[in-house]
């Protein structure tokens, strides 16, 4: 996850919020560790004001997917950036579609690996 670019790691909630509300513009995103499940990470996004949550997890054969709303078909991935892409299309189970991506800043630059991107 680490050489996806708007993930932000292990960020409270709170400070979370505050990155999107700076943002200010419905539709920007980012993905942060999970406070509540441990392994699984948080897509967050900003609509009207507020930040909607989704768990974003990998399953046991290495795809990914995101909790929408209730009624969407579940869909894997197998790379996080292809769910991203899929989420940037209105009427896909989430409050707004992907827009602006809140990039993470990072000290240090790892190698993304294969199966992320």
């Amino acid at each position: 996850m680490d050489s996806v670019p708007v993930y932000h790691g292990a960020i409270s909630r709170e400070t979370c919020e505050r990155r999107l509300g700076q943002a200010g513009r419905d539709g920007s995103y980012l993905i942060r560790n999970s406070e509540s499940v441990p392994g699984a990470f948080c897509l967050c996004v900003l609509c009207k004001g507020n930040v909607y949550t989704y768990r974003v997890y990998q399953d046991d054969g290495g795809s990914w997917a995101a909790e929408t709303a209730p009624g969407q078909r579940k869909r894997l991935f197998r790379k996080v950036k292809n769910l991203i892409s899929a989420f940037e299309k209105p009427d896909q189970g989430l409050a707004m579609p992907l827009l602006y991506p809140v990039l993470a800043q990072k000290n240090c630059h790892s190698q993304p690996s294969e199966q992320e991107l």
